[in-house]
């Protein structure tokens, strides 16, 4: 999965005025811990993609690349591992809660567990 691809789609669905389609169900529910991958895999693109894009609010977070890339590749491998969940429904996740990060206004709420776990996760 390219974390590029899905940031600059999660970005380009943030501009979007069309309400984003909700994922196929899991095969498995999402643990809390999965719950928690998406969230922090959503939280990471956005901020790259708001470093990358020279945006002033994500810039005062650390730079989430390359660690953030990787974290974000391991954890949604992790979520389709645990559910049985394709690239495509896990990437449909993931766009899902970057866009109700971005409509609640999130973010910068959920970075600093999100910062916590990827150095809990030893990438």
């Amino acid at each position: 999965m390219s974390f590029i691809l899905i940031a600059a789609a999660i970005g380009l669905a943030a501009q979007a005025t069309a309400p984003v389609v909700p994922a196929t169900p899991p095969a498995a529910p999402l643990s809390q811990e999965n719950k928690a991958l998406v969230r922090c895999s959503a939280a990471f693109a956005l901020v790259s993609f708001g470093q990358e894009s020279g945006n002033a609010e994500a810039q005062k977070w650390p730079a989430t690349d390359p660690r953030g890339r990787e974290f974000f590749v391991r954890a949604l491998a992790q979520v389709m591992d645990e559910t049985g969940l394709q690239r495509d429904a896990v990437a449909g996740l993931v766009q899902a809660e970057a866009q109700r990060l971005l409509d609640e206004a999130q973010v910068d709420a959920v970075m600093p567990a999100c910062l916590t776990m990827l150095e809990a996760s030893g990438v």
